[in-house]
């Protein structure tokens, strides 16, 4: 059963034969039943599948950064899809399964705003990562009062510890707690965002 909810003429939600009504992102929005499908995956379909598991895995871990990091890309889409979109065209190394991430080439944010020139993550006592960092404010759009954004992943335990908008770029460093890893082995990046949240640089592997 389906219900109308401006009259006939508007949209709908519910079923009616093989159509769905939804609402998506303030839309409304028909698509049809899915169709069963009997066919055999081929080898390429398969390994495509796998890629996008592997991303799709370690990118749920830090959904809330991405709808920032990604928001002038979620045209259509949502923003954290677009991260999805980029890191599987970009992101996976590996000629044929098994697949692995590609840390380095991951972009976790992405924009116009400079990064730093230069950048380091290392261990310190307190369970934390300290982060330092090259004020490079002047350049383009880089401004001295830009914020840091900071990331931590454990492949091991499949979780993220981040900080949205930490210290400004002419402070140089900040560390964040990560006591959830201990012992284990972390990847590590950093962006900025300016100070309105207007603008995003791309993200730096650290």
């Amino acid at each position: 059963m389906a219900i109308f909810s401006k009259g006939i003429l508007g949209g709908f939600s519910g079923k009616v034969g093989n159509v769905i009504g939804s609402s998506w992102r303030g839309k409304d929005v028909l698509r049809s039943l899915p169709t069963k499908r009997n066919r055999v995956a081929t080898p390429s379909q398969l390994e495509q599948q796998e890629k996008f598991s592997l991303i799709q895995k370690f990118l749920s871990t830090m959904t809330a950064l991405l709808n920032t990091t990604y928001k002038a890309y979620g045209r259509g889409i949502s923003a954290a899809n677009a991260a999805v979109s980029y890191n599987l065209q970009n992101g996976i190394s590996g000629a044929s399964s098994p697949f692995n991430l590609n840390y380095p080439t991951i972009l976790l944010s992405r924009g116009d705003l400079p990064n730093t020139s230069s950048a380091t993550a290392v261990a310190e006592a307190g369970n934390a990562v300290k982060f330092t960092w090259e004020n490079n404010a002047g350049l383009g759009k880089a401004k001295a009062t830009d914020k840091v954004i900071l990331v931590v992943y454990c492949a091991a335990l499949n979780h993220t510890v981040y900080i949205l908008g930490g210290n400004m770029r002419s402070e140089l460093t900040q560390s964040l707690t990560v006591a959830a890893f201990t012992g284990e082995t972390v990847e590590t990046w950093l962006a900025f965002i300016a100070d309105n949240g207007s603008v995003v640089s791309n993200s730096m592997y650290t």
